[in-house]
Order: structure tokens, then C-alpha cells, then sequence
């Protein structure tokens, strides 16, 4: 069992995952609590974006357990959508790619699930989407599609609308792909203010610097398990484990 964080919003005990006969996750135990911001990291295909769909509920897990703010995912098919509500209510995800709907606006991508998950009426919705949409500072491309969003843009976007409902845990994939330093660390600042809000964060990313400036803690994964964890700027300093002195390599200085 890994190490006990006050406050859990996540706790993750021998997690297990397979793809046709192949092992992604060996047994992961991880934790995230409120107010932290948490760097899950690891080179590409150690199950970094596994680990944060297993937790959103979108990809089933084999064996172990998941605790989002007191609910319990169990291994096995996930259930019928409507048993899923109460879990997704708590679990915000925002994807490399963004995802956004390419036939909507900036603030119809935001409204939609205030609308049909909260039953918001459109108008307190669009309130709501404005304020979020000026909060993460792209209110100005609110009416904009996603096509005519600049890449940092979009992510901003879709960050608002996964602070919709807001979600107590929310979960972040490779966010700074794609991104000049001085975005990397504009987004890093705006991280810090969600996490202050009683929110916790795991953003799943192999870009060392932003982990250093920005997160609390740092969890290393490698072929299937966590084999490093621990205060970022010390994991990442001071490594204990070749995978992490691999991810280091690999970083190439950023």
C-alpha cells in the first residue's frame, strides 16, 4: 500500500489493467488530497492516461480499488451511465487533445453539461460559463469554435468546461504539450489557483520543469507500478530510481 495523504480525495490501492493479455498497470497505489497539485509521471506508454480514465470512469479496471471523495469504484464492466452520475460529479478531466466539440462554441462546449447534467436552466448556464470562461482568462473567444482557437486557447476552454460541475478532483493529461514556456507556466499559475480552492489536481505529464515549478509531489510510474514518489522538487532533484534518472534523460533539459 502506498504512502497515506490527509484529506484523500483519491486513493488508489493495487490497481491492475490489461489490454488484450498485455499488463498496463502491475498493482498502482497512489493518493491525491485536497489543495495539492500532483505530477503523475513516467515516459510515454508507462499508463500515465490509464490511470486518469480508470479514475474518470471511462476504461475499466481489473483488479483493486478507487476512492473518489468517499465513492468506491470496484474492478470489473463499468455500470449503466446513471450509476456513474454521482462519481462523475466529482471527477473533472481534461484530455491532450482537448476533445472539444467541434459544432459548438467556446461557451456552448462549457454550457452543455450544466445544462444536461445539472439541468440548469440556459441562462443561469451561460452565467455560469461566462464566469468560468473569465476566470481561465479566454472570455474574449467565447463565441469562437474550437477550429478557430489557438492551442492554448482550447486548453483553457477545456478546462472550463471541466470545472462545470464543479469537480472536486480534476484531472489533467499531458497539459503542456504543445505549449512555449511562458504558456507552461501561465497555465502553472492558473493550476496553483484551482488546487487552492479545496480542489485537488493530477496531471498526468513527462514535462519535468512544469512538475519542479508547479506541483506539491511527484509520483514516477514504470512498467505497470509507482516506483518513486515523493515532493517534487526533491524526487526530481535527487532521483532514487532509474526510471526516474530515464525520465530526466529523456527531458532533454526543458
Amino acid at each position: 500500500m502506498g504512502d497515506v495523504v490527509s484529506q484523500a480525495l483519491l486513493q488508489m490501492i493495487d490497481v491492475r489493467l490489461s489490454y488484450d493479455s498485455r499488463q498496463i498497470l502491475a498493482g498502482v497505489d497512489l493518493q491525491v488530497s485536497a489543495g495539492e497539485v500532483c505530477a503523475l509521471m513516467g515516459l510515454s506508454g508507462m499508463g500515465k492516461t490509464s490511470v486518469l480514465r480508470a479514475v474518470a470512469t471511462l476504461q475499466s479496471f481489473d483488479a483493486g480499488s478507487i476512492v473518489v471523495d468517499g465513492i468506491a469504484l470496484r474492478p470489473g464492466p463499468l455500470p449503466a451511465q446513471f450509476r456513474l452520475r454521482p462519481v462523475r460529479s466529482k471527477v473533472g478531466m481534461v484530455f491532450q487533445q482537448h476533445a472539444l466539440f467541434e459544432h459548438m462554441t467556446a461557451r456552448e462546449n462549457v454550457v452543455l453539461a450544466l445544462v444536461h447534467v445539472l439541468r440548469m436552466d440556459r441562462e443561469a448556464a451561460g452565467r455560469r460559463a461566462a464566469d468560468l470562461l473569465e476566470a481561465l482568462e479566454v472570455a474574449p473567444r467565447a463565441d469562437a469554435y474550437p477550429r478557430a482557437l489557438s492551442w492554448g486557447e482550447a486548453q483553457r476552454v477545456a478546462i472550463a468546461r471541466a470545472l462545470a460541475l464543479d469537480p472536486r478532483l480534476l484531472l489533467l493529461d499531458e497539459p503542456t504539450a504543445s505549449l512555449d514556456p511562458a504558456r507552461r507556466d501561465r497555465l502553472g499559475r492558473t493550476l496553483r489557483r484551482l488546487a487552492g480552492s479545496d480542489r485537488g489536481l493530477l496531471i498526468a505529464t513527462h514535462d519535468v520543469a512544469f512538475a519542479r515549478a508547479h506541483a506539491d509531489r511527484a509520483v514516477v510510474l514504470a512498467d505497470g507500478h509507482v516506483v518513486e514518489r515523493g515532493p517534487a522538487l526533491t524526487l526530481l532533484d535527487r532521483p532514487s530510481h532509474d526510471a526516474t534518472r530515464r525520465l530526466l534523460q529523456d527531458d532533454g533539459g526543458r
